[in-house]
């Protein structure tokens, strides 16, 4: 059945996304601060509209997939008065949970619903529609938005408004310590005189499996720190985990460990993609260096 959906946010996600909504048969306006975004959508068969208010006056539901929590505040807050009554806003964005628990009071208090629906899977995944989606909300709504999500992946419902956020973080939490420690075992088998690549090929299918070792591994081999997923998303990923973490009062002494690596990462290649740990890590080894191709940094 085809819902009409306003996105807002046409990143290197959005694109894709909205294009997956469009090819499942839903009607989209697109809405994007640098109005061009939006308009080279127009050829897909989405309406591009410059005016927020407009954008989401007509929609019955609003997806947003913004930078970061204060600019979908700010993008909600300008667009509350223009909403339908009832209007279901999907946040797709990586935000914290306080921020999400506090977008959900927001929304509730005008009549209006609201999801958190954080995604894992990237760029590639936003393209093929197979993004891992965590959504937060009441079950009523989630029913109401798994068909929509559906059109860009596998959406979970995980707990109340918040739970979302709280699931990406998790993700995020695993996938930055394991670029880490894919890259420890790369320098390793370097320095101590085995083949990277088949130290690779060799453990893989065994209990080191993973997405990680898989793509980014690849990735530290052919050294393609080209950006998929940005040090500087990552960093802030892992500061939103610690402030959970604290909210929750508990420690999490590896995630301050992996945080402070990528802190220094930052200082240095902040737009390289997060696989670019290895980097950091060949920076406190001088003289070692994982494979002999030159460094692709984008």
């Amino acid at each position: 059945m085809s819902t009409q959906i306003c996105f807002l946010g046409i990143g290197l996600m959005g694109d894709p996304m909205v294009r997956r909504l469009l090819a499942a048969g839903h009607q989209v306006t697109a809405w994007n601060r640098t109005h061009a975004k939006a308009a080279a959508l127009a050829d897909a068969g989405a309406r591009p509209e410059a005016d927020l208010a407009l954008a989401v006056s007509d929609a019955h539901v609003i997806i947003s997939m913004l930078e970061a929590g204060p600019t979908v505040q700010q993008v909600l807050q300008a667009a509350l008065p223009s909403l339908a009554p009832d209007a279901l806003w999907i946040d797709m964005s990586s935000t914290q949970q306080a921020e999400a628990q506090a977008f959900h009071a927001q929304l509730a208090a005008q009549g209006r619903r609201f999801i958190d629906a954080p995604v894992s899977g990237g760029v590639g995944g936003a393209a093929a529609g197979t993004l891992a989606i965590m959504a937060g909300g009441s079950a009523e709504d989630f029913a109401e938005a798994e068909p929509v999500l559906a059109a860009m992946g596998r959406a979970t419902l995980v707990g109340p408004a918040g739970s979302g956020q709280v699931a990406k973080l998790c993700n995020q939490l695993i996938v930055g310590a394991t670029i880490n420690i894919v890259a420890e075992a790369m320098l390793l088998a370097q320095a101590a005189g085995a083949d990277p690549a088949a130290m690779r090929a060799a453990i893989r299918g065994g209990f080191a499996e993973s997405k990680i070792l898989e793509v980014h591994g690849q990735r530290m081999l052919e050294r393609n720190f080209v950006a998929g997923g940005k040090v500087t998303t990552q960093l802030k990923d892992q500061h939103n985990i610690l402030a959970a973490a604290q909210a929750a009062g508990i420690v999490l002494p590896l995630t301050e460990l992996v945080t402070a690596r990528y802190m220094t990462l930052s200082q240095t290649v902040p737009q390289a993609d997060h696989s670019a740990a290895l980097l950091g890590l060949e920076q406190l080894n001088p003289g070692q260096r994982v494979g002999a191709a030159p460094d692709q940094l984008g």
